[in-house]
Parts: structure tokens; C-alpha cells; sequence
């Protein structure tokens, strides 16, 4: 009868961690999300941009943050980097080949809090036809409710890719090999 009971419970506690959880649509429509990225230029500066479409989604519970979930679809023929003539060599053969790979992804697989704010998500990054695992440090800035009835919750994390793991081996020089992404979104609770 005890284990019977002990049972029951941790279905019941189980069921509701799960149904605990919230999906939120990433804030594009509002512009409270970016996806950037910088790049050494010949090693002498940093070349900054952006990529101006994307989307995406992702569930979270504070209560059971180890079970949090995401993924983003971005259109690689946005990017921005403050200069028509180089983001159109970009989207070219040399680096996102949009023609035709006109989407970058991001699936995770797994997310690990460390503290309430802290965490390490895991999951399959594709980028030019090419899928790689990748992991990149997050950090929680805030959740609550917003003036127009909703409640929102953001996140901001950051990673290094290397180039030539996805296919990108157009030489910008030895200080160039390495592209920093960011990724700082707030959702908003369906």
C-alpha cells in the first residue's frame, strides 16, 4: 500500500513539473530579440553584425529550469553587417550560401542550471548544410509581467563557432578563423 502511494506521488509531482512549464514565442515582432555575431577583421578590429529575421521558441519553468527547451530558425539571408557589398558576399558561395542553404538552426537538447540565473544548453547548431553539436553558456536576466497583461522571461548567451566546421574556409587571415555568436531573446508566454 506505501509503495503503492509512493508511487502515485511521484507520478502526480512528475505530471505537474511538466504541466508547470509555459511556452513562450521569441519577441521578433517587438524587436526585444537579436541574434549577432562579430568576427575579427585581419585581426585588427571587430567587424559587427546581425541577422535582422528569425524566429523561434521555447518552454521554461523556473520551478524545473533543467527542463527548459528551445529552438530558433534563422533566415541567413538577413544578415546585416553595416555594409551592402560585404553582406553580399556573405550570403554568397564563400561563407552562407543562401541560395541554398536559406536557414540556420538551432535545436537544443539539453539545458542545465547551475544556479537560478546560470546554465549550459546543448543542442544540434545547422549552418550551411552542415549540423554540428554545439554548447554555449546562458545567463536568465529576468521574468514577470509586462504593462500589456503579458509575462515575459529572458535569456542572453553567447558562443564561438569555428568557420571551417561548417564548410567556411574563405581565408580572412589566422585571427579570422572563429566567429562569436550572441543570442539574447525575450519571450513572451502563449
Amino acid at each position: 500500500m506505501k509503495k503503492t502511494m509512493l508511487a502515485i506521488s511521484l507520478a502526480l509531482l512528475s505530471t505537474t513539473s511538466a504541466v508547470n512549464a509555459a511556452d513562450y514565442v521569441i519577441d521578433t515582432k517587438g524587436a526585444h530579440a537579436f541574434v549577432n555575431f562579430k568576427i575579427k577583421h585581419l585581426g585588427y578590429s571587430w567587424l559587427y553584425g546581425r541577422f535582422n529575421d528569425f524566429e523561434g521558441q521555447f518552454s521554461y519553468d523556473a520551478n524545473n529550469p533543467n527542463n527548459a527547451k528551445i529552438k530558433v530558425v534563422i533566415d541567413t539571408a538577413s544578415i546585416d553587417s553595416n555594409h551592402a557589398e560585404r553582406d553580399k558576399h556573405l550570403r554568397g558561395d564563400d561563407f552562407l550560401n543562401v541560395e541554398e542553404h536559406p536557414q540556420a538552426t538551432f535545436t537544443s537538447e539539453k539545458i542545465t542550471f547551475s544556479d537560478a540565473t546560470n546554465g549550459v544548453v546543448q543542442g544540434k547548431f545547422t549552418l550551411n548544410g552542415v549540423t554540428k553539436d554545439i554548447e554555449f553558456a546562458i545567463h536568465k536576466i529576468g521574468e514577470g509581467d509586462d504593462p500589456w497583461g503579458g509575462y515575459r522571461v529572458g535569456f542572453s548567451g553567447n558562443t564561438q563557432l569555428k568557420l571551417s566546421d561548417y564548410g567556411i574556409d574563405y581565408d580572412l587571415g589566422p585571427a579570422s578563423t572563429h566567429v562569436d555568436i550572441g543570442l539574447h531573446i525575450e519571450g513572451i508566454r502563449q
